[in-house]
């Protein structure tokens, strides 16, 4: 846990990125494999992950991005993408699947598909989008831990135009909304923001014990 908190000291959102700098693929597929294993409700993941490592796109969606540099300069550019509107297939098919890898019959299931089906298809499609794009955070939470565990940089980002990489990156025709950004490379040595003490509520003013 000690070896926690420090990772935890060391990162920081990450300004400018070292561009020549490219993570390993050995790396690369640890980080994927930690959004993998994120938790999520219900285990659903309702969301599809982009790895963008193409310039020429990352070009594209620099201006939707506020033109911040780390779209670009960064080793990869992960755009987490929750589904707008979920149907009972999307469920369906979770359901396969954990019959498949647990080895029990889909009949066995059926009444904790039918729950899920009743809890989430009775949301408004608004309401589903909005609880599709919370579970994006927790997958990033996963992300940013092992980055940080690796010396890894990632810098999460709000600041986007999610109708425009929906555009590009023609989301919309796969049921699925940009809801989180992330970079993820080497911080560059000039980037100032390294050095500067970490800014956080002391523990007596964020934690209330009852």
């Amino acid at each position: 846990m000690s070896k926690f908190i420090e990772n935890q000291n060391w990162r920081y959102a990450t300004k400018k990125f070292d561009a020549s700098k490219k993570i390993a693929s050995e790396d690369l597929e640890t980080l994927k494999e930690a959004i993998r294993l994120s938790t999520s409700s219900y285990g659903l993941q309702p969301y599809k992950v982009f790895i963008i490592e193409d310039e020429a796109i990352r070009e594209q969606l620099k201006p939707a991005s506020w033109n911040q540099s780390q779209i670009t300069e960064a080793s990869q550019l992960i755009v987490f993408a929750n589904y707008s509107n979920l149907d009972e297939s999307i469920i369906d098919k979770y359901i396969n699947r954990i019959s498949q890898t647990r080895e029990i019959p889909t009949e066995s299931l059926q009444g904790y598909g039918d729950f899920m089906k009743a809890k989430i298809l009775g949301l408004t499609p608004e309401q589903q989008s909005v609880w599709t794009a919370k579970q994006t955070y927790l997958a990033l939470g996963n992300l940013i831990n092992a980055a940080a565990e690796l010396k890894i940089d990632v810098t999460p980002m709000e600041g986007f135009e999610p109708e425009k990489y929906n555009e590009i990156l023609q989301l919309n025709e796969l049921n699925l909304n940009a809801s989180l950004v992330a970079t993820i490379g080497y911080r560059h040595e000039e980037d100032s923001n390294q050095h500067v003490k970490k800014v956080r509520k002391s523990k007596e003013e964020l934690f209330i014990t009852l």
